[in-house]
């Protein structure tokens, strides 16, 4: 039975909920992606029209991170997560069962709205967990997102070689409706703390919040960087690798993805380390395997096994950043946890756009070549970012331990 989340702390099974209900939610974004030829000859829509089912798709949920995930700091997270869960599965059957394309295109667009239950989710695991404990919450719900994001091309074109594409949405829908019934079980209810806020002020509130902490802007334009460089090498990848001297089929790049779920290992190992203190040499440290990952990439015309470590290092070293900035962040501002995970993702699918355009013009001018440049150069900026996070989270303790009048330009939060 549920019950009013008054004690920090998570069982390993609630835990495990979590994370499987966070990978099963951001999968729903992914599926698309290996099934647009079989969409476009089911409705009979032109391949360069097709593509529209994965731009509204990340449209819905970049509008989601704006107007949904801030709910969760108004409204009983509970209940936010179980409405979000019955609706994703309503618009998962809608596209399953889609005869025009009027309403493939709008459940499309429904499920990357919903799929934003992933970040009140981290929020929630957040907020549970003990203080000491919130980076391994945050690590455990982001391996699952890891493994739902890396999943779920493969999982999609095996599921539509049995059954067709509309199997693939249609499983979904019943797992989540699955997960939903668990959810109800094991979720406590979490009325957020008194607040003033209305709905539209939670909403502008959020660029105020990275406005006026500087750390949190660092550890935005970290993301952004970070993700740049990773959406740069797997959007590109295909290219190479489908041509000679390899000429793979699609079923067996997506093979390459199931290696990137080392990802999921670094961040439980991060979290903890962020436990500790340690998030900001946990960040410095993986920044630099993230520059040394694309001197093995560069590799790829000559070394598929130098290609494999590259992937292996590069996912490890961008989800450990990933969940040290995360649990930074909400550290900082427990009032506003929902508003600073959606605004920290607005920093991520602003960089994963961004490596994506990026990678595709510069093979088309330098080939793989180019891409590596491209990619090591995000990670170096990365670098650069966090030698000044790193920088002005020393002035600033110096200033306050000494009361100097320079303290009051530094965050009030703590200087995690």
């Amino acid at each position: 039975m549920a019950q009013d989340a008054g004690t920090p702390g998570a069982s390993r099974l609630t835990s495990l909920i979590f994370a499987v209900a966070a990978g099963l939610s951001v999968a729903n974004i992914y599926y698309a992606q290996p099934l647009l030829d079989a969409m476009a000859a089911d409705f009979g829509i032109a391949p360069a029209v097709i593509g529209a089912v994965v731009t509204l798709t990340q449209i819905g949920y970049g509008l989601g991170l704006i107007f949904i995930v801030p709910l969760g700091d108004l409204l009983d997270r509970r209940r936010l997560i179980i409405v979000q869960g019955l609706l994703s599965a309503v618009a998962l059957i809608a596209v399953a069962t889609a005869r025009t394309e009027a309403i493939l295109f709008a459940g499309m667009a429904a499920i990357g709205l919903l799929a934003v239950v992933v970040q009140v989710l981290v929020a929630f695991a957040a907020t549970l967990a003990a203080p000491t404990e919130r980076g391994k919450a945050i690590g455990a719900v982001t391996s699952g997102v890891v493994i739902g994001i890396l999943a779920a091309r493969f999982v999609a074109g095996l599921l539509a070689d049995l059954g067709g594409w509309r199997a693939v949405y249609a499983t979904s829908a019943a797992l989540t409706l699955v997960m939903v019934a668990l959810l109800a079980q094991v979720l406590p209810r979490h009325l957020p703390r008194d607040s003033d806020d209305s709905y539209p002020a939670a909403v502008r509130s959020i660029p105020r919040l990275f406005s006026r902490d500087p750390i949190s802007v660092g550890r935005g334009l970290l993301a952004l960087l970070i993700f740049a460089s990773f959406s740069a090498f797997w959007t590109a990848l295909v290219l190479p690798l489908s041509a000679e001297p390899f000429g793979y089929s699609h079923t067996r790049i997506g093979l390459f993805g199931l290696v990137g779920m080392a990802g999921a290992i670094a961040a439980t190992a991060a979290g903890k380390l962020a436990d500790r203190g340690l998030g900001q040499w946990t960040t410095g440290i993986s920044l630099l395997l993230l520059l040394a990952s694309w001197a093995l990439l560069a590799l790829l015309p000559v070394s598929i096994v130098a290609l494999i470590v590259g992937i292996v290092v590069l996912d490890l070293s961008v989800q450990a950043v990933h969940v040290t900035n995360q649990s930074i962040l909400l550290g900082r501002h427990p009032e506003a946890r929902s508003r600073l995970i959606g605004g920290y993702m607005v920093f991520y699918s602003i960089g994963s756009a961004l490596g994506a355009i990026a990678a595709t013009i510069a093979f088309s001018r330098a080939g793989w070549a180019g891409v590596s440049t491209l990619g090591a150069g995000f990670s170096l900026l990365a670098l650069l970012v966090w030698s000044l996070t790193l920088r002005l989270g020393t002035v600033c303790a110096a200033a306050t331990d000494a009361i100097t009048p320079s303290a009051a330009s530094c965050p009030s939060a703590d200087r995690t």
